[in-house]
């Protein structure tokens, strides 16, 4: 991990970012060290204002796919919002076991998500055990590289990015400054119904997601005094079925596939410069915003847009996986020791199916620049200006503008020795 990880407001330490953490690379390097056990966490605040207006669910951080395309759809524009949910606390325990080095880890933080958007409550984060080169429980997924993710304040941070913790199985080997590492994760398929639902409700309510396979993921990693460059991939089976109808049907598979190039720079004693590119079909599920896995093609003859007048014609419609691209590019610069900033863009970019509904996500743009302050390595001060926009297949677009200010205070149980 770079030093440049010191003041990144999403994570407690780099090992928060790693599968593979830097304390786990330190208890095998120092045996003599184990066995430990150690307490961390952070308060955080933020005070969000709003200029336009989101989803109230995800009022507390910018989310492109979250952005209203038409006007007043949450209420009048400006919002002011106070948010604890970046808060984190969490241990890990190390020990040597048979000669090799025993870490597990247990953190969460307070940003409720799916049924919990919108409240402050628990989320789990990481909750893992690792053996020497095997890892099983819940951490960031193989096809991701967390160390790209730039200082930023806001929670959600780019997104064009991979981002996602799975529960998975992995094993990794490293040969001096490269690093390999293949798993298993758990899959998860998110499909977009589109006209379907207008041509039969029924069949569109009930069309969902089917998980039969596990997905496989791997990277590859090189690390120099340059900085690094990781390519991962990931293979799964998107599949799907139809809940309420004779046998399930229609339902099917298809293939999802993705490359993920992901690289830090090093430029000077300090400042650091994040690039991602990822590109793949049905792999939305692990992207940090925007599209959806699966969405319904339709077959030979014209394209149909409801309303439809009289009997619906006979259709062949088939869902399909979606091309995706992200592009993630950030730049952290260190003014001082106390002082620094970061600044960037990222995109999500979706090729729609021509059966899409005409507001399905399409491209999500996100930009941000902040000042940060840290007088003590406990403590950080901070502003920052978000940037958001989201545009929908039919051409619908919206925008958003908001100011953070933010206030974290770290602990680690260390300390008190």
């Amino acid at each position: 991990m770079t030093k440049t990880k010191l003041f990144r407001a999403r994570l407690l330490a780099a090992a928060a970012m790693a599968g593979t953490s830097a304390l786990g690379a330190a208890s095998a390097a120092h045996a003599a060290d184990l066995p430990k056990f150690e307490v961390y966490g952070f308060a955080m605040l933020d005070y969000i204002q709003d200029f336009k207006k989101v989803d109230p669910d995800w009022a507390a951080t910018l989310r492109p796919s979250k952005i209203p395309t038409t006007d007043g759809a949450f209420g009048s524009d400006g919002q002011s919002v106070f948010s604890a949910r970046q808060s984190r606390f969490g241990v890990v325990a190390t020990q040597d076991i048979a000669g090799k080095p025993l870490e597990v880890k247990f953190d969460f933080d307070l940003y409720g998500v799916g049924d919990n958007a919108g409240q402050t409550t628990f989320r789990l984060q990481n909750f893992y055990g690792k053996w020497g080169p095997i890892l099983a429980g819940q951490t960031n997924t193989i096809f991701m590289d967390g160390d790209i993710f730039p200082n930023t304040l806001d929670y959600w941070g780019p997104a064009g990015m991979v981002y996602i913790r799975n529960p998975q199985i992995r094993y990794t080997y490293k040969s001096g400054p490269s690093e390999f590492a293949i798993g298993v994760e758990t899959p998860g398929n998110d499909i977009d119904p589109g006209h379907i639902r207008e041509i039969d409700p029924s069949l569109g309510s009930g069309l969902q997601g089917h998980t039969t396979l596990p997905d496989l993921t791997s990277h590859y990693r090189y690390d120099g005094d340059w900085g690094h460059v990781q390519l991962a991939g990931i293979l799964r089976q998107v599949a799907f079925d139809t809940a309420g109808t004779p046998d399930n049907r229609p339902k099917g598979h298809k293939t999802g596939w993705g490359f993920n190039l992901t690289s830090n720079i090093k430029v000077g004693p300090k400042d650091t410069l994040h690039l991602g590119v990822v590109y793949g079909e049905g792999i939305a599920s692990y992207m940090n915003d925007g599209g959806t896995d699966l969405g319904p093609t339709l077959n030979g003859g014209p394209v149909v847009t409801p309303p439809i007048v009289g009997p619906p014609p006979p259709l062949n419609l088939v869902p399909d996986v979606l091309p995706l691209t992200g592009l993630t590019i950030y730049y952290d610069h260190y003014w001082n020791d106390q002082w620094s900033s970061s600044i960037g863009y990222s995109q999500t970019h979706v090729d729609n199916t021509n059966f899409q509904a005409g507001d399905a996500f399409k491209t999500g743009e996100y930009a941000s620049v902040n000042l940060l302050w840290t007088p003590e390595k406990h403590i950080l001060v901070g502003g920052e200006f978000l940037w958001g926009r989201r545009e929908d297949k039919n051409g619908a677009n919206g925008d958003d503008t908001r100011i953070q200010l933010s206030f974290k205070y770290s602990f680690n149980s260390s300390d008190f020795k």
